[in-house]
């Protein structure tokens, strides 16, 4: 019996043409790591980030040159663009008539509810939504010396304090998230949150780290939340090219059955039997795939003994023989291929099979 994930229903808004929370997809999302202000290569990264199925991109706002810069940047993009702003509330008041689609503050970092309120009036006059962004490096003072440091406990409470603040301003259009850089407390803070409130909640584990650890955080944490039906966009932090957050994203989101974006390719660690170059094959395939957004199956196996046994419920895949393979077809042989031909006549069942899609 298939494992169901039940989703807890939370208040949908819009970020700019995309719907979040309700009954709307997961949305994955990513940051930018350009200067803002260098709009030629900020605007390619956009580009790259598109292609790899990012659908919404953060900006850093740290000056008005930033934030004048939207302007220009959503003009050649096709996704909606959030402002990230810290300690001046002008950079967000600019960001919003230069165009964003959304914000993220910390109310925090902002400075007296005079200029809260002064971001939060010019936000609903041009109807974009506000993620308040908490993190476990920036908590209130008081805050603090109530929990005698960062707790799950904490940032529930501060993320509290901001939603009640933003509301009390008559603003409903929020989105939340409540980050630290480890599991545990990440996971514990969005549950607590979770319960005290239905607004959308975008998940991760802030500072993540590099390829490996950041991989590995960010899928427990996550992973975890995301299979108790907690979460409405997410972002894979990693210190790296951001396009690779985006593939990790909806590899999370594949792995849970939440979502299906690109193909799925399963692959055997390879063993004594193995007698073709499969670590070859298999980077092969997963570059020349890299941006297909075709939501099959794919197998790349090692050897005819369990190939195709193992990999029976794919669409379609390769199994290695002595300087040759097999391809086959949800489990069943199809055709004997030279090693060297193996890729070549995997990616052109792949077009097949695009073609009947299209």
């Amino acid at each position: 019996m298939p494992f169901i994930i039940k989703r807890k229903k939370t208040r949908q808004i819009k970020i700019g043409t995309v719907r979040v929370g309700g009954t709307a997809p997961v949305v994955v999302q990513s940051m930018t790591n350009t200067f803002t202000q260098d709009i030629p290569k900020t605007v390619s990264q956009i580009h790259r980030l598109e292609k790899a199925g990012c659908e919404i991109v953060r900006v850093a706002v740290p000056d008005l040159e930033a934030a004048k810069a939207i302007s220009s940047i959503k003009r050649r993009i096709s996704i909606p663009i959030i402002a990230d702003i810290h300690f001046d509330y002008r950079l967000a008041l600019a960001s919003i008539q230069s165009g964003a689609d959304g914000l993220r503050i910390n109310p925090g970092n902002i400075g007296s509810e005079k200029k809260v309120k002064a971001i939060v009036d010019c936000a609903a006059d041009f109807d974009i939504p506000i993620r308040i962004g908490i993190n476990s490096g920036s908590l209130e003072k008081d805050i603090l010396k109530k929990y005698n440091g960062v707790t799950a406990e904490a940032m529930a409470e501060s993320a509290m304090r901001h939603i009640d603040l933003l509301k009390s301003f008559d603003f409903q259009n929020i989105k939340i998230s409540i980050k630290a850089s480890d599991v545990h407390r990440t996971v514990a803070a969005y549950r607590l949150i979770s319960s005290k409130t239905d607004l959308p909640l975008h998940v991760g584990v802030t500072e993540a780290g590099g390829l490996y650890s950041g991989i590995v955080k960010s899928s427990l944490g996550i992973g975890m939340l995301l299979a108790e039906g907690i979460g409405d966009t997410l972002r894979v932090s990693l210190t790296r090219d951001p396009v690779e957050e985006i593939r990790v994203g909806f590899e999370i989101l594949k792995a849970l059955e939440i979502r299906r974006y690109g193909p799925d390719i399963i692959s055997c660690p390879t063993c004594g039997r193995c007698k073709i170059d499969l670590f070859d094959i298999a980077e092969r395939v997963e570059k020349a795939l890299l941006l297909k957004p075709l939501p099959i199956k794919i197998a790349i196996m090692g050897c005819v003994v369990n190939g195709p046994g193992e990999a029976r419920e794919a669409d379609i895949g390769i199994a290695g023989g002595d300087g040759t393979g097999i391809l086959f077809k949800k489990g069943k042989v199809i055709k004997k291929v030279p090693e060297d031909k193996l890729v070549d006549v995997l990616l052109a069942e792949v077009d097949k099979l695009d073609e009947l899609r299209d």
